[in-house]
């Protein structure tokens, strides 16, 4: 080989080393802005749905939520002021968007705020059956602790508040899931427990 081509060859080599270094640098600094970016996307479109319903709504009444305080390992309630629907499937969707949008009040969070609420169901005998998308996965503390009070947080509210619902079923992409995080069997029924929130003074 002449010196004339390797030269360029090196001269080659060292570009194209370059460019490769230059691609994943930029890949590295692109990436945490892209995940912001779709977090905040996702937050906007749960406000815009939670506003959309509360127009759509009746009378403004107070309802309470219950928080999960990961802390203290119990439910902390919060009230609210919500135009809750008549209609007891789109109350029980107003629910779980008000508990997606997250706590007024600084408290811990069942679900996060990527979460879709794609279908509800109510059965003749007080079951509503949730129908969440995968995001309802993610986003909580692990633990069996953890997990536990997350799914409270979504039974206790929804019960409290609407006098139809007297127990919670789980769906995840329009199917069952054995756990949220791999320790409370998801296949079965959740009634209220109230023992779990914490007592106010």
């Amino acid at each position: 080989m002449s010196q004339r081509a390797l030269i360029l060859t090196t001269v080659i080599a060292v570009v194209l080393a370059a460019g490769i270094y230059y691609l994943g640098t930029l890949r590295r600094h692109l990436a945490p802005t892209a995940e912001s970016t779709l977090r905040s996307e996702q937050k906007a479109r749960t406000q815009l749905n939670e506003e959309a319903l509360q127009q759509s709504g009746g009378q403004a009444q107070t309802i309470t939520l219950y928080f999960p305080s990961y802390a203290t390992g119990n439910l902390l309630p919060e009230t609210r002021s919500l135009k809750l629907s008549s209609d007891n499937i789109t109350a029980v969707r107003q629910i779980l968007l008000a508990l997606i949008e997250g706590s007024h009040e600084g408290h811990g969070t069942a679900l996060s705020p990527s979460t879709t609420v794609r279908a509800v169901f109510l059965s003749q005998d007080g079951t509503a059956i949730i129908d969440l998308s995968q995001e309802a996965l993610a986003g909580f503390q692990p633990g069996i602790e953890s997990e536990n009070l997350a799914i409270y947080s979504i039974v206790d509210s929804l019960c409290a508040n609407l006098s139809q619902v007297k127990e919670v079923r789980f769906l995840v992409q329009g199917s069952e899931v054995q756990t949220l995080d791999g320790h409370i069997d998801l296949t079965g029924n959740f009634a209220p427990e109230p023992s779990l929130i914490a007592q106010t003074q």
